[in-house]
């Protein structure tokens, strides 16, 4: 059930009960616009219909509950629930009527919120420079065969000379002086001498 006090200068109040909320409407009409506002109290169900009293600061409204009564002060276009029973000497009872509908506050209806901005793309990461490829080591220069005085000597393959004397890795000195070269007779085969001028076995002359 919904209640209606006209408060003078154009204003009016409207008041419901629905639960245990008080909801209270304020509406005031001047040059031709309309303007209200709504407020909600918890006071509980109403156990009795609603007061209204004009007082030198304002307007009371008295609401009767199960639980308690409750006093709410209305100044111009705030409402509040006042915390103790003021004093009601000089305050004038207004008449309330029923109602059957409350005029719906005309509120601002809320703007829709703006989209995002999408974020904006990673840029691509750089492709790492290849890696230059490692210069080939230069091979090793053979190393040149040594010399001092008239011996020399040489790594590869490894061998050593001095004057007529020969020494490779493996095999054993010789020398052309110590050991002379082996000669065969051209006639008969024999094995001669290099200072041999005649085979002993045939007597071929040797050249």
């Amino acid at each position: 059930m919904a209640y209606a006090c006209d408060l003078g200068n154009g204003q009016r109040v409207y008041l419901e009960n629905q639960g245990n909320q008080t909801i209270i409407t304020l509406s005031s009409s001047s040059a031709g616009q309309q303007q209200q506002a709504s407020s909600g109290f918890t006071t509980g169900g109403w156990t009795s219909a609603p007061s209204i009293f004009r007082t030198g600061s304002g307007f009371l409204i008295r609401i009767h509950s199960a639980a308690a009564t409750h006093f709410i002060q209305v100044q111009g276009s705030s409402m509040g629930v006042m915390s103790g029973t003021p004093s009601m000497s000089n305050a004038q009872q207004l008449q309330v009527q029923q109602t059957a509908a409350v005029p719906q506050s005309s509120m601002e209806p809320m703007q829709p919120m703006q989209p995002m901005q999408p974020m904006q793309p990673m840029q691509p990461m750089q492709p790492m420079q290849p890696m230059q490829p490692m210069q080939p080591m230069q091979p090793m220069q053979p190393m040149q065969p040594m010399k001092m005085g008239d011996m020399e000597m040489n790594m590869n393959p490894m061998q050593m000379r001095m004057g007529n004397m020969q020494m490779g890795m493996g095999n054993a000195p010789t020398s052309e002086n110590v050991q002379p070269k082996s000669k065969f007779c051209s006639q008969c085969g024999s094995p001669v001498q290099e200072t041999d001028k005649f085979c002993g076995h045939c007597g071929h002359k040797l050249i």
